[in-house]
């Protein structure tokens, strides 16, 4: 099991899709938390002016 491990962690293109799938997920995760946040849905401060 550990010989699996470290072949598929020195493994470049599988290493590759790995860290590309997180940081996908981590990307898509924020994006989320953003428009759920609301922050684009106040009106501009200057439209009043």
């Amino acid at each position: 099991m550990k010989k699996k491990w470290i072949a598929f962690k020195n493994n470049g293109i599988a290493r590759f899709i790995c860290t590309t799938i997180f940081y996908t997920v981590i990307f898509l995760v924020l994006v989320y938390l953003y428009s759920y946040s609301g922050v684009g849905g106040g009106g501009f401060i200057y439209n009043g002016f």
